[in-house]
């Protein structure tokens, strides 16, 4: 019955209530601002806005062949905002154009409903409330970026969306088996996990406590993030959660190498999913211990994180030395499968651990070594804890005395697991 109705009711009909109800629903956001403004600077409210949308909605049905009254009538109403435009900036020297561009898509709500689907007129109309409204939020968040952070962007854009589609595909050499491509993208995805992690640090977390400093910082380098925690438990002796934000960069660290395997080799993320399953669960419960079981009463007075954790995280010297670490890695792998096969390739995974070890696990993903997969996926634990071997050894080194016997017995913990699964 319902629908029988529906379809005797006129398409012009469903089309004029469209654009009444959009152009309404614009005008009532703009009647808000007169709240708020102590003259009358902003153009128009809800009943202009909803007679600019049928004005439209007559013009543009008279005629929508040649839509010489639409244009007409758009022309016209461009010059009565451009003269009320001068006058604004002339007696009250406001000159903000919001109200002026949203009157004028108003105007285009008629076209825009008979000719584009429903949804995206109104995903149109719901862009234009929101933009119309976080006029502050906008402003707030715009004092927070620096002189660098557009050439961050760019950076980032160039690297992805200009030089990797223009890379060939195809092998370097029978030596070098992978091509500029896939090189060039495990330098992208890379990129594209420290930039979020940057991203969530300097802009929605800025006063973040230490528990999500190890999250975030996790996600770019663990080891570097161990490296600053331990730093600042000699500012901060009055809490262990400081070693609980040191495993929690741990467990985002098996997160970020899942997530790296599954791009380039599921083969290999399914096989490693039950160990880092296990890894992730233990190390999680370690942070949790010392974060909420063993935490002190007196609490840290300051956790935010120092300023070397805002670093760019796509400066051209980390991509370089990414970029020459992964050629390394690649011709290492390549001579010790040839010359030694699995055996030599789980000793040089170890060796490995001490440097950055995602060139060489992102070699072992997308490189053809014509290794079994639980091979590679062995060497894979074994790269991750002999890294966690010197996780530890900086965080014994740098840390303060008072915390150095946790750090002791948790990493040992975390690394005779890593050790036992290999054997197993």
């Amino acid at each position: 019955m319902y629908t029988n109705l529906l379809h005797d009711i006129p398409p012009s009909l469903i089309q004029f209530l469209l654009v009444v109800v959009f152009s309404l629903l614009i005008g009532l956001e703009q009647r808000r601002h007169f709240i708020t403004e102590t003259t009358e600077t902003v153009f128009g409210t809800d009943r202009t806005f909803t007679l600019i949308g049928i004005a439209g909605f007559i013009l543009y049905i008279i005629s929508p062949q040649d839509l010489l009254p639409y244009l007409g009538g758009g022309a016209l109403i461009g010059v009565l905002l451009g003269i009320y435009y001068f006058q604004k900036m002339q007696m009250h020297q406001k000159f903000g154009m919001t109200s002026l561009v949203t009157a004028i898509i108003t105007y285009s709500l008629a076209p825009l409903v008979y000719t584009q689907p429903k949804w995206l007129v109104l995903l149109i109309v719901v862009c234009v409330l929101i933009l119309s409204e976080i006029k502050e939020t906008l402003l707030n968040f715009s004092k927070k970026f620096d002189n660098t952070e557009f050439l961050t962007l760019a950076k980032f854009l160039v690297l992805a969306g200009v030089i990797l589609p223009l890379l060939p595909n195809e092998p370097i050499s029978a030596t070098l088996n992978f091509s500029p491509y896939k090189f060039w993208l495990a330098i992208v995805i890379i990129s594209a996990i420290s930039y979020v992690s940057y991203l969530l640090r300097k802009f929605v977390f800025p006063d973040k406590g230490i528990l999500l400093t190890g999250l975030l910082g996790g996600l770019y380098s663990s080891t570097a993030t161990v490296v600053i925690l331990a730093r600042k438990s000699k500012e901060d002796v009055s809490s262990n959660r400081i070693i609980g934000a040191m495993f929690l960069a741990i467990t985002m660290m098996y997160v970020r190498l899942f997530l790296l395997a599954a791009i380039f080799n599921m083969a290999v993320a399914m096989k490693l999913l039950p160990y880092f399953i296990v890894f992730i669960v233990l190390t999680i419960l370690i942070a949790v211990y010392f974060s909420i079981v063993k935490k002190t009463s007196t609490g840290i007075k300051n956790e935010a994180l120092p300023k070397e954790t805002h670093q760019n995280p796509l400066e051209f010297k980390t991509a370089l030395v990414f970029g020459c670490l992964f050629i390394l890695f690649a011709l290492l792998t390549s001579f010790v499968v040839g010359h030694y096969g699995a055996q030599g390739t789980q000793t040089l995974a170890f060796m490995v651990g001490v440097t950055d070890i995602d060139p060489f696990i992102l070699n072992l993903f997308q490189g053809k070594w014509n290794l079994d997969v639980m091979v590679i996926s062995m060497a894979v634990l074994n790269a991750i804890t002999s890294n966690n071997v010197l996780k530890m050894i900086y965080a014994l080194t740098l840390s303060e005395k008072s915390l150095r016997k946790e750090i002791l017995i948790s990493f040992s913990i975390l690394i005779v697991a890593g050790i036992a699964a290999v054997l197993i």
